[in-house]
């Protein structure tokens, strides 16, 4: 009889190499879609709920197929060109049309960083009352950091890890509907009101869901991840097939959260006539269902609401930053990526720098934190649309493309992404001037 011969240790790195490929199946997808639910994202699924109960919130499902649509065209791309977004747009397109789309990108990017620090500032004092001035620079320069001093990789895990912050309202959903018949009618049924503050809301989910930083972070990822050998060793329609799965499932949890959130504000906030978020306080409280045995449980609805928003804007303030940063650098054909040592690209980490500075300088004009957030879901639901049509325009260029350009399915889902942001954006224009 054959001997079986093991290492010493050998279940335990067995165990490991388990892990360690089951951490690899989720990539930038994931991460991708834990950074989607950013503070901006929960603020303004937070007002959706409060303001129009579940009203919206069939939106979290028609979006699922249009955020995998566009989001799978986006690392497609990265991985056919073997490039960035920017770099594809330089080489084949006009330099005016280049320039625009980096010029929004950069724009909404800084908005978004800025509101997202001021966030997280407001969250953090609600458990220690430090100046929120003093908060928003020890998270910016905790984030600028993480991406200069620990090479992408080793801290990649920890931002799948983040994610988890979010099941928190998925647990006080759970415990806080009675009526499920109500609400699963209003996740299929749409609802949708033709006025200003009903499409403003809708276009802002639409916008911190679907947003073009999106689109250029899991690019440029799908290309840092390849380099480093994390997607296997097949050939392109491997990493296209591992791509599709993980951005499925990277979606998919995105927009259960998504679903969470609109409800558990629905059922707890607008049941209780709680009808406008403008203190971070406000929204905690759709978490006290979930800990209402608790003695102090209004304390720990503060912790978790604060740990959900700190945890996602540490996800995703880096990703902003460095977002920025590739576009710039693959216009400027300079280095980048985050991978490379800072003498090795000086100029990708001086552009995080530059803009992780204009967000913390943002937080010092008086802007309502909690309504700059909802504000800059709409700058971005608005940015998103040529944004979009670029990218169908770059997917279906067979030219550069080949035999991996867009087929059927990913036209209409991309397209209708395309069209439903369009018609919601110039509608919520028209309201307003109507007003």
């Amino acid at each position: 009889m054959r001997r079986s011969h093991t290492s010493p240790g050998g279940p335990k790195r067995s165990s490991l190499a388990r892990l360690g490929r089951l951490a690899r199946l989720f990539g930038p997808g994931l991460v991708t879609g834990a950074a989607d639910d950013d503070p901006s994202g929960i603020l303004t699924y937070s007002q959706s709920g409060a303001q129009f109960g579940t009203g919206q919130l069939w939106t979290a499902v028609v979006m699922l197929p249009f955020l995998i649509a566009v989001q799978e065209m986006s690392a497609r791309i990265a991985l056919v060109t073997n490039q960035g977004i920017a770099t594809t747009l330089r080489k084949h397109y006009s330099k005016p049309v280049l320039y625009v789309i980096v010029l929004l990108l950069l724009a909404a990017n800084t908005i978004n960083l800025g509101a997202d620090l001021g966030a997280m500032a407001d969250s953090a004092h609600l458990l220690l009352p430090v100046p929120n001035a003093i908060y928003v620079l020890v998270f910016a320069t905790t984030a600028i950091v993480l991406e200069v001093f620990i090479s992408y990789r080793r801290y990649a895990p920890l931002l799948k890890v983040l994610a988890l912050s979010l099941f928190a309202y998925v647990l006080t959903g759970l415990i806080a509907t009675h009526d499920w018949g109500t609400v699963i009618r209003a996740s299929f049924l749409p609802h949708i009101q033709f006025d200003y503050q009903f499409l403003m809301i809708f276009v802002g989910v639409f916008g911190t869901t679907i947003s073009p930083y999106c689109f250029f972070w899991q690019a440029s990822e799908e290309l840092e991840e390849r380099r480093a050998g994390n997607l296997g060793r097949g050939g392109l329609q491997a990493l296209l097939s591992t791509m599709q799965r993980d951005t499925s499932i990277g979606m998919f949890a995105s927009e259960i959260a998504t679903w969470f959130i609109i409800e558990t504000t629905a059922v707890v906030l607008y049941a209780h006539g709680i009808r406008d978020i403008s203190t971070s306080a406000q929204a905690a409280q759709a978490l006290e269902p979930l800990v209402a045995s608790f003695h102090y449980a209004g304390v720990v609805s503060k912790v978790l609401f604060a740990s959900g928003v700190i945890g996602t804007g540490a996800l995703a303030i880096p990703i902003f930053a460095a977002t920025s940063s590739y576009a710039l650098c693959e216009l400027l054909e300079w280095k980048e990526g985050l991978d490379l040592k800072p003498r090795q690209a000086p100029g990708f980490y001086w552009i995080m720098l530059g803009g992780t500075a204009v967000g913390v300088l943002e937080n010092y004009v008086r802007v309502n934190p909690i309504k700059m957030l909802i504000y800059t879901a709409v700058i971005n639901g608005i940015v998103a649309v040529p944004v979009i049509l670029m990218l169908i325009l770059i997917a279906n260029n067979k030219r550069i493309m080949g035999d991996r350009a867009s087929g059927v399915w990913s036209n209409i889902g991309s397209l209708a992404t395309l069209l439903v942001m369009t018609l919601s954006g110039g509608l919520m224009m028209y309201t307003f001037w109507r007003k």
